[in-house]
């Protein structure tokens, strides 16, 4: 009777391609293995502080929450509301905000150069170094698809320089009232631009106010001429298209600092309402967690006119 092992050598033998193709299989696997650990994302301040471990009614995946009235100001929802935190692209809506303010010319033409390529995270863009568009096209496709260049070759050319800017983007936050904002940049792809919910709320309140940004932020779709191109960009928050939400302006951020965010100003059951989401755990975690929301302030806090 032939032992284990020379029966072992014989199979490898008769079944040698099999074998080189297990082989290969199992290099390719460990090759993707050692690829999916490079990118793996690094844990959010969030979770290194261990907020995701605060509990509440709604079971929400974000470990920062805030829903207020913005009429009557009543604090509908509170979960961390103070934690200072990486924001994100919700930078962007101060750098609007603050572009806006300042009466530029919309029409003014503005070229991308290589100062506005991203060495913080190596983000990729469509918008290559030379392309020109005008200023306010560079709005559009920051408030709306939180294009990386776009907001940094606005803060960039804005008079006085990056610098001036980024001032301006604090001194207006000082002025707001947002304590806990500080901001480095005007992209939010550094960790350093901060803020917590309730000065996020202010934000949002002060943003829905101006026209221009409730108009971009809240657009679906835009298309750009780019020399003999057309490039496409689409909202990067899915509830601008959903009818069942009815949003008057909003922005999304995402760095694996920060986590998931989505700040916006909705229409509620008869409510206008001012939703913070920051640090959620998932791709689409911080959407559902709005749904969650919304469908929580029609059964609990629906407006109801008095008799």
């Amino acid at each position: 009777m032939a032992s284990l092992s020379s029966l072992a050598v014989q199979a490898a033998t008769n079944h040698k391609p099999a074998v080189q193709k297990t082989k290969k299989s199992v290099v390719k696997a460990h090759i993707r293995s050692q690829a999916g650990k490079i990118v793996a994302a690094k844990p959010s301040y969030g979770q290194i502080a261990g907020l995701h471990a605060t509990a509440d009614d709604l079971d929400l995946k974000s470990s920062v929450a805030y829903v207020i009235d913005q009429d009557t100001h009543e604090v509908l929802l509170s979960k961390n509301d103070r934690a200072v935190l990486p924001i994100a692209s919700i930078t962007k809506l101060m750098t609007g905000l603050i572009i806006s303010e300042a009466k530029l010319p919309m029409d003014e033409s503005i070229t991308i150069t290589q100062d506005d390529v991203d060495t913080e995270k190596g983000s990729s863009s469509r918008l290559r170094v030379g392309t020109t568009l005008t200023r306010g096209e560079l709005m559009h496709l920051a408030l709306m698809s939180s294009e990386n260049r776009a907001a940094h070759a606005l803060g960039r050319t804005y008079p006085g320089g990056l610098s001036t800017f980024v001032g301006l983007m604090n001194n207006k936050a000082a002025q707001l009232g947002m304590r806990d904002t500080r901001y480095s940049e005007p992209t939010g792809l550094s960790s350093q631009n901060q803020s917590s919910a309730k000065d996020l709320a202010t934000l949002v309140s002060t943003a829905y106010h101006d026209a221009m940004l409730r108009e971009l932020s809240t657009s679906p779709s835009y298309q750009v001429e780019v020399g003999k191109r057309t490039l496409q960009y689409n909202t990067t928050n899915r509830l601008v298209k959903n009818p069942n939400w009815d949003i008057g302006l909003q922005k999304t951020g995402y760095i694996s600092e920060a986590g998931q965010c989505l700040v916006m100003q909705a229409k509620i059951a008869g409510r206008k309402l001012i939703l913070v989401f920051l640090d959620s755990a998932g791709k689409l975690s911080r959407i559902g967690d709005a749904e969650r929301v919304r469908r929580w302030v029609e059964v609990n806090h629906a407006y109801r006119p008095q008799t």
